[in-house]
């Protein structure tokens, strides 16, 4: 019972964070050159995108980077919330697609290193499944048949 309160404390806690996450979208694509088109966001974030990449990144990179980034941003806001001081937090990931048309993502790995004091196994791995079953939009936006494998490494401070 302990626990589960303490998990809708941590719920609770979040929803300050999440309700400053617009519901709608814009931006804009420009055809520059080649296959090359500039990106801009509602903000005015500017990225490359390049099918040759060469001059931009793949157009599916962006999705990769954006599901490390928001677990990662999720597990940060969770792991504070419970009186964790985290000192770094780095994210590798690596997507897989299918050879074939459509070569969409099948799978993710992602490892995070986690640095920090008051930082156990226990929280690490709540953090985690809160992102990923309830909170993460960008991995609830994917296929639902893509395998997602979420490691960690803690490093432990006093």
């Amino acid at each position: 019972m302990a626990e589960d309160t303490e998990i809708k404390d941590l719920e609770s806690s979040i929803e300050g964070y999440k309700a400053k996450v617009a519901t709608t979208f814009k931006g804009t694509l420009t055809w520059d050159k080649d296959f090359i088109f500039l990106g801009r966001t509602q903000k005015g974030y500017e990225i490359d995108y390049d099918a040759n990449v060469e001059w931009g990144c793949q157009p599916s990179e962006p999705v990769m980077l954006s599901l490390g980034a928001c677990i990662a941003t999720d597990c940060l806001m969770f792991l504070q919330k419970m009186k964790v001081t985290i000192t770094s937090l780095k994210v590798n990931i690596t997507g897989t697609k299918r050879e074939t048309p459509p070569q969409h993502f099948t799978g993710f790995d992602i490892m995070l290193f986690v640095a920090g004091k008051n930082l156990t196994e226990k929280k690490m791995d709540r953090a985690i499944a809160l992102s990923v079953d309830k909170y993460c939009g960008v991995y609830h936006s994917l296929r639902r048949d893509v395998t997602l494998n979420v490691k960690y490494e803690l490093i432990k401070e006093e």
